[in-house]
């Protein structure tokens, strides 16, 4: 059986006619009983729910408290919430964490700019150790490094204010690329997450060095060809290595902060973590090229690494310019490499932002012309030429959206139902993961995704059920699913016979959770999930 991380060449027929009710199940329990029963995501009153039914009467307590602040986050944090398939990992820890960083590692900060700097400080620099002994500094540092206090109208769009966070606090995170997973880890297993895929490149001065002394650029197929064999034979392999070097430090400083394999293990050991390889896509053609060929050589020969994403600004000038190049350097990247996934930032554009003709193909030919296999934002469908049958190919194709809300809000305004096309695509029957994008810099959480989408778009607990399990599905974990069947949530054959939550999965499930990555981290949500909907039911 093909694993569900080969490309979306394996793609499941479509879901057509209903709200999304995608996968997911993790870690240890379970007794005898039937698959999940198929259900409305309409509210439902109490009275029309079986006593069993403890999804509906979830739904009916989220429908009761959705205006009741306190007690909506206090359901959203215990929510078991599957995956963060679209974060970035230097933008996803707080801002005290890089100032703590910058501080430790005697960086400097420019005093009137708030740039970061390795040291020594210079003439209209302070020691970033000012930003923690200073309030008044540290005050202006957060608000520089992050969307905090911003408020939008002024002369700084939100757009600008988030992207320019990451060159200010550059400094303050460099090499701290383990500190900032075991950070990372530790908030998704307190927010009841189970699996990250965290965005990061490597080997960047390395990179540049090899795409000077090749000094291509690619612009036909052929020439993608010769630009890989050369890349290959003038060193690309030993950046390779020294990149798998580079994460294997990495991954053990994260475990060893977290005390993992001690008996003083911290939660965030058991997240599951996995890294697409960013691309920076506001670069040369070959530099891009390059970046992507090594992502995936990473993708090919490291488990770590499971896919390839392209990052920077998609309404940057040379974004734009070689926008359709980019789309066809992972066709053809992909065709050398068909066990790699795919997910590409694709339509985070509105009007206004970029001319009209630009807001009317970037997510068709990120699916049709790279083959995502997910896709990051998409906030510009509505303005995509032929949109309706683009989304209906995405549902029969199975190929999600990762909705980082609050991100889509601060860059974008598209904040609400009028604005953002999360129902649009609901209604069309594509998949949909809530993610983070940069939580650290938006002051925001998994947490807050969720409530959002619960107060300001109306998900029902089924829905937001519906996205922690498309999280997992999706996810470029290897290994085959938990899920025979996503519309009914039908177990596979060996797991259906027994209820997560209930005493431990049989023998034949057992086995299927030992030999898969994915259906282990999806059964270890469905035995959360059961202990959630035993918790909250009654209170309906």
């Amino acid at each position: 059986m093909l694993s569900t991380h080969t490309r979306n060449r394996t793609r499941r027929p479509g879901r057509r006619g209903r709200i999304p009710r995608v996968t997911g199940l993790a870690a240890a329990a379970l007794l005898t009983a039937v698959s999940f029963p198929v259900l409305s995501t309409a509210p439902a009153r109490a009275a029309d729910c079986a006593p069993w039914d403890r999804e509906c009467l979830v739904n009916q307590y989220l429908d009761e408290i959705r205006s009741q602040p306190e007690k909506l986050a206090e359901f959203t944090r215990a929510m078991p919430k599957g995956g963060d398939l679209h974060n970035h990992l230097s933008g996803a820890v707080s801002t005290e964490s890089l100032i703590r960083y910058a501080a430790e590692d005697g960086r400097c900060i420019d005093a009137e700019t708030m740039q970061s700097s390795l040291a020594p400080c210079t003439e209209g620099q302070r020691p970033a150790s000012d930003a923690v002994s200073d309030p008044e500094f540290r005050r202006q540092v957060i608000e520089a490094w992050s969307m905090e206090g911003f408020e939008p109208g002024g002369a700084e769009s939100g757009h600008d204010h988030f992207f320019a966070t990451f060159g200010k606090f550059w400094a303050a995170n460099e090499g701290r690329d383990g500190d900032m997973l075991a950070e990372v880890a530790g908030d998704l297993a307190e927010q009841n997450q189970f699996y990250l895929e965290t965005l990061l490149s490597r080997q960047s001065e390395a990179r540049g060095e090899l795409v000077e002394r090749v000094g291509f650029d690619p612009h036909s197929e052929r020439d993608f060809r010769r630009l890989r064999t050369v890349l290959l034979r003038e060193g690309l392999d030993e950046i390779e290595r020294a990149a798998r070097a580079e994460t294997d430090r990495d991954f053990a400083r994260y475990r060893d902060l977290l005390h993992c394999e001690t008996p003083r293990a911290r939660p965030g050991c058991d997240v599951e973590i996995r890294l697409n390889y960013q691309v920076a896509r506001a670069k040369s053609p070959a530099s891009v090229f390059t970046q992507l060929l090594l992502g995936f050589e990473l993708a090919q020969s490291d488990p770590r690494f499971v896919g390839v994403n392209m990052v920077q600004p998609e309404d940057h000038e040379i974004s734009l310019r070689d926008y359709t190049l980019h789309m066809r350097m992972i066709e053809y990247l992909s065709e050398q490499y068909p066990e790699v996934s795919v997910t590409l930032h694709a339509g985070e554009l509105v009007p206004g932002l970029v001319k009209p003709e630009e807001l009317t193909y970037h997510i068709d030919q990120a699916v049709r012309i790279a083959g995502a296999d997910r896709i990051g934002h998409g906030i510009d469908l509505r303005h995509e030429d032929d949109w309706r049958e683009l989304a209906d190919h995405m549902a029969e194709n199975d190929i999600p959206v990762e909705a980082p809300l609050t991100s889509n809000c601060q860059i974008l305004r598209a904040c609400g139902p009028e604005e953002h096309p999360l129902p649009t695509y609901l209604e069309h029957d594509v998949p949909v993961a809530l993610a983070t994008d940069d939580p650290g810099v938006s002051r925001s959480s998994i947490t807050a995704e969720y409530r959002r989408a619960a107060t300001d778009f109306g998900l029902s607990y089924s829905q937001l059920k519906d996205s922690a399990r498309a999280s997992l599905e999706h996810a470029f974990l290897p290994g085959e699913s938990l899920w025979a069947d996503t519309d009914s949530h039908r177990m596979k054959p060996e797991c259906d016979v027994t209820t997560p939550g209930r005493g431990a999965p049989v023998l034949s499930c057992a086995k299927l959770l030992r030999s898969s990555p994915k259906a282990r981290v999806q059964w270890r949500q469905e035995v959360a999930f059961h202990a959630f909907e035993t918790r909250y039911a009654w209170r309906a």
